[in-house]
């Protein structure tokens, strides 16, 4: 289906609508908040099966999968309607003073900047608890996912919430660059958050830097996947073949580079093969399809580059390998072994459905592996002795570690990188702070002495 994009006129009329909204939305109590992210999770609920058919539609995800994304945008406007109240309350602090506290009070218009992979996830993480904490929402969403954007509007409408609380902008391919500048540059927009690549998040980066205002960036990832020679090697792999393969691998925090003891090594890939070799490749829309195709013709290409560079450079191609002779944008589910720090599916992040497997000697070369890359979101290890995952998990430089369990955001658990991989965080308590601006309140009764251990001026 073909969408227009907005004119600038309507950009305008939507920015000033958001804004507007903000004073009236601004001042209600966090309770009444709280009843709106119920009923927007209650919305949610009833279009659940439409949303997830669109998302097959302009993602190619497996049903089964989206059905399983929109389940967890209810589960975070779910949370933060339990949770977000008590995140927000105002904190109390002894000091000098007859009466201190701390408040995180809104800061305003927050624009979000989202990709296409997770539609509804990416944008009710940055949604639910920014609009819990008062602030109203803009998003501009990646053109390819334009159905699922309007979709998601229409529930925000079709719960109750407040017109203009939350708004979606329609921006051509080639008009973003321009359009993302001019309005981090408007004074009505208070904030930015990006999820995306690292070459966008530079540049949303640069121009809310310049504007001085709060920047939220969740880039890209290479996840590194260690299997220790202690591990449950038949989990292990059966999880790295979910982790590596979900979404068609098109996931910023899927197990992208895996990382084996020597010892174990042959075992594992075995085993992952056999698994690998287990996904059906199917239509996304059947409820037995476990690996749908990627989402556009040129992110199949860069993965046809990245695993042809890297089988020169001496991989060994185990499994799949090439695009699909099919309609569409499909990619065999691939394993790529004998693997280099120096090659592409390595040094750069994959964006698809390719495993790169790489054999170590011990404890410290697995961390050592794992920290190089660029990147630095999320890491697994397997281990049947936790204190030894740990010990080598605290050596990764990454925003979240798991042990024996693959790397997924949590509604409550803060979410969000290091390195290349961003700053900021979303989701946990810390998501509904990050927007907010924190005021120190100080109140000394007119009969209270004026003398204070931390004297006058700054």
């Amino acid at each position: 289906m073909r969408y227009d994009p907005h004119t600038p006129d309507q950009i305008e009329e939507i920015v000033a609508a958001v804004h507007a909204a903000y004073s009236s939305w601004t001042v209600l109590s966090v309770a009444r908040r709280v009843e709106y992210l119920r009923a927007l999770a209650d919305q949610l609920q009833a279009e659940r099966e439409t949303l997830a058919r669109q998302s097959v539609l302009e993602v190619g995800k497996p049903i089964s999968e989206a059905r399983a994304e929109v389940d967890k945008c209810i589960w975070a406007c779910e949370y933060y309607a339990a949770a977000g109240p008590l995140a927000l309350a105002p904190r109390e602090v002894m000091t000098d003073a007859s009466h201190s506290w701390v408040a995180h009070e809104p800061i305003g218009v927050v624009l979000a900047v989202m990709p296409w992979n997770f539609p509804y996830w990416q944008v009710l993480r940055f949604a639910a608890p920014t609009l819990l904490a008062g602030n109203t929402g803009i998003l501009k969403h990646s053109p390819n996912v334009t159905g699922c954007a309007l979709l998601l509007e229409r529930v925000f409408i079709d719960a109750g919430l407040p017109a203009n609380v939350f708004r979606t902008l329609l921006v051509s391919e080639s008009e973003v660059p321009e359009t993302i500048a001019s309005l981090i540059n408007d004074r009505r927009i208070a904030a930015v958050t990006l999820t995306g690549s690292e070459r966008a998040g530079a540049a949303v980066a640069a121009l809310a830097g310049g504007a001085i205002k709060k920047c939220v960036l969740e880039l890209g990832g290479s996840d590194p996947f260690v299997v220790l020679d202690d591990a449950d090697l038949p989990t292990a792999a059966t999880m790295a073949v979910k982790s590596r393969f979900l979404n068609a691998g098109q996931s910023c925090l899927a197990a992208k580079r895996l990382i084996v003891h020597r010892s174990v090594y042959e075992k594992f890939v075995q085993l992952f093969v056999a698994a690998t070799s287990s996904l059906r490749v199917e239509d996304p829309s059947l409820e037995s399809s476990t690996l749908g195709p990627m989402a556009r013709e040129d992110l199949v290409k860069v993965l046809e580059s990245q695993v042809a560079a890297s089988m020169t450079s001496g991989a060994k191609l185990l499994f799949g390998g090439k695009r699909m002779d099919r309609s569409g944008f499909w990619f065999e589910p691939t394993i790529l072994s004998d693997v280099t720090l120096d090659m592409a599916v390595m040094n750069s992040e994959t964006f698809g459905p390719v495993a790169a497997i790489i054999a170590v000697d011990d404890d410290s070369q697995a961390a050592s592996v794992a920290n190089a890359t660029r990147f630095g979101l999320g890491a697994s290890i397997w281990s049947s002795d936790v204190d030894r995952a740990l010990a080598i998990g605290r050596q990764i430089t990454s925003g979240a570690l798991f042990v024996n369990a693959v790397v997924a955001s949590d509604p409550r658990l803060p979410f969000g990188g290091t390195k290349h991989s961003g700053y900021g965080r979303e989701l946990g308590p810390e998501g509904a702070l990050e927007f907010t601006n924190v005021r120190s309140f100080v109140v000394k009764e007119p009969s209270a002495g004026q003398e204070s251990r931390i004297g006058t001026g700054q």
